[in-house]
């Protein structure tokens, strides 16, 4: 079979990349070596009969804020598309000596409840600073950039903050998360409240980058909210799979692709473990880690720096979920809690950075960050009549653990389901000193370890649900490293999309769109 483009992985990316490339009359065939569309996007009822669990990723801010959405919104929505979402409270941190903050939608109900004036001031500055430039940073993010209009967008934010402006940015590009907030705030809120976001962006508090992501973060929650998919988010990818059956691409699961096929220097297609050949007459498109890309799918063609670039590539730290079944909402010590959609449970840089330190070292944190995400709260059709679930993210654990920090749990350095369990109970007891009736209250639990992420999805290697590190180095213009940092690779043809490509990992589409927008524009130009 031969198509205008192939496309490798049926992830966010691949999704995005296949839908934006067959609006624009390409035919397009897209490869996915697993069962279903969707990557890390699905739900299932993974506990109990009536409990919809968000098995993986829930919150779609970044999708809903970028270009792809404005670009396939309708049509998403038109095949079913569905979002809830808050104008209320949107996300809060409660620690340990039971000091919570919380974060409105309104960014003025917000500060209401800082202690410092000035950091009431600073922070409604901080937001209307980044106001001020997010169309550029938003130019610059959703554009690939290492190209002519990376460039102009780079300039267009130039000209936006002038020189000091830019000086500073770049200072807080070079700070952590934990110095941002010292730097600028008096009180303990903004720390408590912001730095275990970091962790979303594959962050701990102390890594450079951080301050700049802060204010990025804020922004987003107060612009955009905390966005999840009414019936949950397997719905997106129904309205994606309607898409592309009415734009006629080539769906093809089950098929793991075992070579990119090179002729005359150029990808032409694919070689699926099959057997079977799929031929691409102007693009291949791979939704792949770079170690798999050139150390697995490409034969010969790359230079050799590259090669040798990509085998010293970085993952992350792991990642876990556990989803609850709760016979009933958790009794907050806080009230207000009851209705915030995502806690997190952290003292804010302090505890965070600790556990970050300790799963880093390879050990379970002994007091780590929860991700406390209540769904129930903006779609009650998850879950039966009076009865509620969590869905807790734990970004701060080891890909191997060889030890535990609480020295508690004996791991025998690897995960295992009895391993996974001893750490999930960890996690809710440490949940229900904020919510004592919590373990009461528990139906059934489901834990899926580092090492299961690893066996769901090929591009969490070792658990790292960001396809590699987001340390400055490779992230941003940078990503996935230096040699290698645009979606075009050194073979003609050959594009490289995900996680582990500019603008980094997220439910935003962001490279994919990048790279179908890239695509079009050429061949518009060509005719």
């Amino acid at each position: 079979m031969t198509v205008d483009a192939v496309v490798i992985g049926a992830g966010i990316n691949g999704l995005v990349a296949s839908a934006e490339l067959a609006k624009a009359g390409w035919s397009v065939a897209l490869v996915e070596g697993g069962d279903r569309l969707g990557g890390f996007i699905a739900t299932e009822e993974r506990t109990l009969p009536g409990y919809l669990h968000d098995t993986f990723s829930s919150w779609h801010p970044l999708f809903t804020s970028g270009p792809a959405y404005a670009a396939l919104g309708p049509d998403l929505h038109r095949h079913g598309l569905e979002y809830r979402n808050t104008d209320g409270m949107v996300t809060a941190s409660v620690a340990d000596d039971g000091r919570c903050v919380i974060a409105h939608r309104d960014p003025a109900a917000t500060v209401a409840g800082f202690a410092h004036e000035r950091d009431r001031s600073r922070y409604l500055a901080m937001l209307d600073a980044f106001g001020r430039t997010a169309g550029q940073v938003g130019a610059l993010m959703g554009t690939e950039p290492r190209s002519p209009r990376g460039m102009r967008a780079a300039l267009g934010l130039l000209r936006k903050v002038r020189a000091r402006g830019a000086e500073r940015m770049l200072v807080d590009l070079a700070t952590s998360g934990r110095g941002y907030g010292r730097r600028e705030f008096d009180g303990w809120e903004f720390d408590q409240l912001w730095a275990p976001w970091l962790l979303h962006a594959g962050l701990a508090p102390d890594q450079a980058g951080g301050g700049f992501m802060l204010p990025v973060l804020a922004a987003t929650m107060h612009g955009f909210g905390l966005p999840v998919v009414a019936g949950g988010a397997g719905r997106f990818v129904a309205a994606f799979a309607a898409l592309l059956d009415e734009l006629k691409v080539q769906v093809e699961p089950y098929s793991t692709v075992t070579e990119i096929l090179v002729e005359g220097g150029r990808a032409v297609g694919v070689r699926l473990a099959s057997g079977r050949e799929l031929r691409a007459e102007r693009a291949v498109i791979a939704s792949v880690t770079p170690t798999a890309l050139y150390g697995r799918l490409l034969g010969g063609g790359v230079p050799a720096r590259v090669v040798e670039a990509a085998g010293r590539y970085r993952y992350g730290r792991g990642a876990m979920q556990v989803h609850v079944a709760l016979s009933g909402p958790p009794a907050w010590r806080e009230p207000q809690l009851s209705q915030v959609p995502l806690i997190h449970v952290s003292d804010g840089s302090g505890s965070t950075g600790i556990a970050c330190a300790q799963a880093e070292a390879g050990l379970l944190p002994s007091r780590p960050t929860v991700a406390v995400g209540q769904q129930f709260v903006l779609d009650p059709s998850r879950v039966p009549d009076g009865a509620a679930a969590l869905w807790l993210q734990l970004q701060e654990v080891p890909s191997r653990p060889v030890g535990d920090a609480g020295g508690e749990i004996a791991t025998g350095g690897q995960w295992s389901a009895s391993v996974g369990r001893a750490y999930a109970d960890r996690v809710l007891a440490r949940v229900a000193e904020h919510a004592p009736d919590l373990l009461a209250k528990v139906r059934a639990v489901d834990v899926i370890t580092p090492a299961d992420l690893a066996a769901a999805n090929p591009n969490a290697v070792g658990g790292d649900p960001y396809g590699g590190s987001s340390e400055l180095d490779q992230n941003l213009w940078w990503r996935p490293f230096p040699a290698a940092a645009s979606h075009r690779t050194a073979v003609p043809g050959l594009w490289h999309i995900g996680a582990s490509t500019h603008p980094g990992a997220g439910l935003g589409g962001g490279s994919g769109h990048i790279v179908a927008a890239t695509l079009t524009r050429s061949s518009r130009r060509r005719r």
